[in-house]
């Protein structure tokens, strides 16, 4: 690396030590850096991106490592560089502030603002002339025509304050079965059954977006929200989003097909698409979803765990500057490497071609049907071809690591560990391999000691004795978390922590004006616009996940309040269910905890943990499972067994328990009237 010029290299984040060597004077975000700015009389240029994102690199190669744009930069600007997934909260005024400026968002995000912060301009990735004339631009207004900027500050300042208030909606606490039924009505306009996900391009996987549609198949046996569930499901699995040598996904496809993906692969994507296959395969157990929730946790095992515990935060798209170069394969590359039977198999299985099938010369492989369906429309023995296509995929595994990798993002971020945690507790429900389980306690029990060592805040971030203050998202997913390794291992601590972490969410980030709780702490840096997360995106908001909880930990605990804060949170959002369907899908899955009978399933006694294991393998949706060999919560209370190896199973609602049984067949059986 070349010397280092500015002071981004007492950073910790990897993508800010990226820009380390820049001869751009860059700096971390602080308010005495804002400071500095306004004693200079210095406009702010912000820039944002992450590690894996690849028009980050373009932009930095052209115009950050330029020593001419860089005098430019440095002369006339405070230049701060951001990451966004250390830093989210400015991360999400700026996006808001490109979004109102010139209709869309991305990253590289480049904001220009006041000293104080308030933004003027914003938009995404610039070429280097284009990037130089906005430079000279921006630096004659701020000296000339300053009353100018200052009044564009100011009403896009005020637009971005709005666009986070939240009408006054008057409280009637009827949620009705009936509206939960029309919810389908948009996602009928909006999905693609033709090739799986919704209508358009680039194709994200929305993966929380099918939990939705799992639900309320199985509440109303809808037959569209099954066939738009596993045509997506199918599709992304036999996809080039999907890596069919090394398991996991990419963030997304650029076309519509999920063929090309943008490679770079992220953990939060297969932490939740984890959690939906494996969620599926309870439910509809096709041998493809099997083997995408085995190769999804062996990738993640092998590519993005820490050595102690907890996983790393992604995996660039690029390798030896560019993109894919990692993932894909010539023809005469393969034709050396395989036997002709082995080069006839990828050719017609995977799809490849001399010519290539991507890029000039170059294959993306991807499949058509499932190899059980392939060795039947080629009447194939289906054992020996699925063994033939495994030595295969094995073979060209172990050449592919040979190649130069792409970097990797080793930050561990609690929101996105504490969502693989949640997708391995439903890997092992679905498959019952206990080493999902100890790696979810690994990583829980990491988390908790490392990000929550006084029990009084919960960090984001931590790496070389330098951390970063949780935001709502941190707290949420961790308390979702928690909440689901207590349901298949019966530790009361899990449960406590749960409940601790939600207390202090409605100490630091609940004002009791809104429903809804902020994205940062009210007692940290005050930014200039508050930022409540409402909408599910890829990552489902931290407001939609925390009231998803509080229903849970009221039902556990029998704490009306956590219900009734529920309750508001929901009735906020309530007629934004209607149209915005995909945008607002784990709020609609609250709803339906809401409309439909919902279970306390107590299982006491020395088999107590297994018991739960075989009632979680169906799929669950609208109960929690409590119990074990001591009464340490209200609902146990009277609920210990007489006898010592006697184990036993009620199911309740509303805490009313039907005949307690011995036997899992009966309680399912209890349960099954969980339907319509």
């Amino acid at each position: 690396m070349a010397h280092k010029e500015n002071d981004l290299q007492y950073a910790t984040s990897p993508y800010l030590l990226q820009h380390a060597s820049n001869p751009v004077h860059w700096e971390e975000w602080s308010p005495e850096v804002l400071e500095r700015a306004k004693k200079e009389g210095k406009p702010l240029l912000i820039s944002i991106g992450y590690a894996a994102c690849h028009w980050c690199h373009v932009m930095a190669h052209e115009s950050f490592e330029d020593k001419k744009v860089a005098e430019l930069m440095n002369a006339h600007f405070v230049c701060i560089k951001i990451d966004r997934e250390e830093r989210p909260d400015i991360d999400h005024i700026y996006m808001e502030a490109a979004q109102m400026l010139t209709g869309r968002g991305g990253w590289p995000l480049n904001a220009f603002a006041l000293p104080d912060g308030r933004p003027f301009y914003a938009a995404t990735y610039f070429p280097k002339d284009n990037w130089k004339k906005v430079l000279s631009n921006v630096a004659r207004a701020y000296s000339n025509s300053y009353e100018q900027l200052l009044d564009t500050a100011e009403k896009l300042t005020e637009g971005i304050q709005l666009s986070q208030e939240l009408s006054h909606v008057e409280e009637k606490n009827i949620f009705k079965n009936s509206n939960y039924r029309d919810f389908i009505m948009n996602w009928q306009k909006m999905v693609d059954l033709e090739n799986g996900g919704f209508k358009g391009a680039p194709k994200f996987p929305m993966a929380n977006s099918w939990q939705f549609l799992l639900q309320y198949y199985q509440k109303t046996e809808d037959h569209f929200a099954a066939e738009a569930l596993t045509k997506t499901l199918d599709e992304i699995a036999l996809g080039g989003i999907y890596d069919q040598i090394g398991g996991g996904f990419s963030r997304y496809s650029v076309d519509d097909k999920w063929f090309a993906p943008h490679f770079e692969k992220m953990l939060y994507d297969n932490a939740l698409l984890l959690n939906l296959y494996a969620n599926t395969f309870k439910l509809l157990p096709k041998p493809l979803y099997k083997k995408v929730i085995s190769e999804t946790v062996e990738f993640t095992k092998r590519e993005l765990i820490h050595p102690e515990a907890g996983f790393y935060s992604a995996l660039d798209a690029d390798s030896e500057g560019e993109e894919g170069k990692y993932y894909v394969w010539t023809f005469s590359e393969l034709s050396e490497l395989l036997s002709e039977k082995e080069l006839k198999l990828i050719e017609e299985y995977y799809n490849i071609s001399k010519r290539g099938n991507w890029e000039t010369s170059k294959n993306i492989l991807f499949a058509q049907q499932s190899p059980q369906e392939y060795a039947k429309s080629q009447d194939l023995d289906s054992v020996s071809f699925e063994l033939d296509l495994q030595n295969l995929k094995d073979k060209l595994h172990q050449y592919r690591q040979k190649r130069i990798r792409p970097a990797l993002d080793d930050k561990i971020i609690t929101s996105w560990n504490a969502m693989m945690v949640s997708g391995l507790v439903q890997a092992y429900t679905a498959l019952h391999d206990k080493e999902h389980l100890d790696l979810a306690e690994s990583t829980i029990e990491f988390l908790l000691k490392s990000r929550f060592p006084d029990r009084k805040k919960l960090l984001r971030t931590y790496k070389n004795g330098k951390s970063i203050t949780g935001f709502l998202e941190d707290y949420a997913f961790t308390v979702e978390a928690l909440i689901q390794l207590y349901q298949v291992t019966f530790k009361i601590e899990y449960l406590e922590s749960a409940k601790q972490l939600a207390e202090i969410c409605f100490k630091e980030f609940k004002e009791d004006a809104s429903p809804m709780f902020q994205y940062t702490s009210k007692h940290g840096e005050q930014l200039i616009s508050k930022t409540y997360e409402i909408n599910d995106n890829v990552i489902p908001a931290s407001n939609s996940s925390l009231a998803k909880s509080l229903f849970l930990l009221g039902k556990f605990y029998n704490n009306e309040h956590y219900i009734d804060t529920s309750k508001k949170m929901l009735q906020q959002v309530e007629s934004k269910l209607y149209k915005s369907g995909p945008y607002f899908a784990n709020w609609q899955i609250l709803y339906g905890w809401m409309t439909f009978p919902f279970y306390e399933v107590a299982i006491m006694g020395d088999k107590a943990q297994a018991k739960a294991l075989e009632l979680q393998s169906n799929f669950q949706s609208n109960c929690i499972f409590l119990g074990g060999q001591a009464e340490n919560l209200e609902l146990l209370n009277h609920k210990l067994p007489k006898y010592p190896d006697e184990t036993l199973i009620y199911v309740c609602e509303n805490k009313t328990c039907q005949q307690p049984t011995t036997h899992v067949e009966t309680a399912k059986q209890q349960l099954k009237s969980q339907k319509h």
